[in-house]
């Protein structure tokens, strides 16, 4: 009995242990420098916004000048806002030169890599090469290519890197270019952790369920699928059958408001604990989905994984024929 009393208290004591060390703060951050990507909606541009009020010097990156001018009328005069296209190198650079003139010997503090995309996500089969190219470009090489021109700047200030990736960086439960650029950006992460932890640069990985935004807009999936399955040939439609496009419509839409999280200040949260926090995490799950479904079924046998999944698939013509 005793031995089980102290096994109870180790374990409480190590937890409390664990709290105590996760609430821990870096002291002086206030007017620190954080460059963050993908401002124009969504968790960048939340990010943008209460970063500034904690007294950050927030740089927001923007595809837009729209998007840019929105989020300057609402934020302080020390916000400021700059046109980014990841995928331009030389934009990339641009922007690189100018952060570098801003920090000066200071250095930047926190590099939040938001920008993203989800691209057409359909049957591999529907797909030509341009559907993954823009994805890949964007999520990946982009977050890539802006890490390593920013990497001086964040070594300077032996700051942090905060990658916001996915579940689908764990688990793919559709085809599109979407998948394989999140799970790449997993491996860059892990990497980057290691080959910066000797410069005291702190490497942070943000895996969202199914959130709220302009990225998983309902109605954007659906027309960009449709356009995809009318300029389809006519062998491959049937395969599929004729209803497939309707029947598999209506089953994303069921699973999206079972699993969709409405409020996405829960990975501003982990933005912020990765960015302050003297032990932040190597990675953050974020929402309930991810964390009570996604996440435990990627850690699962590929059997079970494929047998949950394929659960929500519509059966397809071909598989009736005889």
């Amino acid at each position: 009995m005793l031995f089980y009393i102290l096994l109870f208290l180790g374990i409480v004591s190590l937890w409390w242990h664990w709290r105590a060390r996760d609430r821990m703060k870096v002291t002086n951050l206030t007017g620190k420098y954080i460059f963050i990507t993908g401002c124009d909606t969504g968790f960048g541009n939340m990010a943008a916004k209460i970063f500034d009020k904690k007294g950050f010097r927030v740089f927001a990156s923007c595809l837009t000048e729209t998007g840019a001018k929105e989020l300057k009328a609402v934020t302080s005069k020390q916000l400021q806002t700059v046109l980014l296209d990841v995928r331009d190198s030389d934009s990339v650079k641009k922007v690189t030169t100018w952060v570098k003139s801003e920090v000066q010997s200071e250095g930047l503090w926190g590099l939040v890599n938001n920008a993203g995309i989800l691209g057409p996500t359909a049957p591999t089969d529907w797909l030509e090469i341009e559907h993954f190219r823009e994805p890949i470009e964007v999520n990946l090489i982009g977050l890539i290519n802006v890490t390593i021109n920013m990497l001086p700047l964040i070594k300077k200030a032996k700051g942090r890197i905060v990658n916001v990736s996915s579940v689908g960086g764990r688990l793919a439960f559709s085809g599109g270019g979407y998948f394989p650029s999140k799970f790449a950006v997993e491996g860059f992460n892990d990497s980057l952790r290691r080959d910066m932890k000797a410069f005291g640069v702190k490497v942070c990985c943000i895996q969202p369920g199914l959130f709220k935004t302009a990225l998983t807009d309902p109605a954007q999936v659906l027309k960009e699928k449709e356009v995809i399955w009318e300029k389809l040939p006519p062998d491959i439609k049937k395969q599929y059958g004729e209803e497939y496009f309707q029947k598999d419509a209506a089953k994303k839409e069921k699973l999206s408001k079972i699993c969709l999280n409405k409020d996405i200040s829960p990975v501003i949260q982990c933005m912020e604990h990765a960015l302050t926090s003297l032990h932040p995490h190597a990675h953050y799950i974020v929402g309930w989905d991810a964390k009570l479904f996604w996440n435990p079924l990627a850690k699962m046998p590929a059997v079970i994984q494929d047998f949950l999944l394929l659960r929500n698939r519509v059966e397809l013509a071909a598989s009736n024929a005889k």
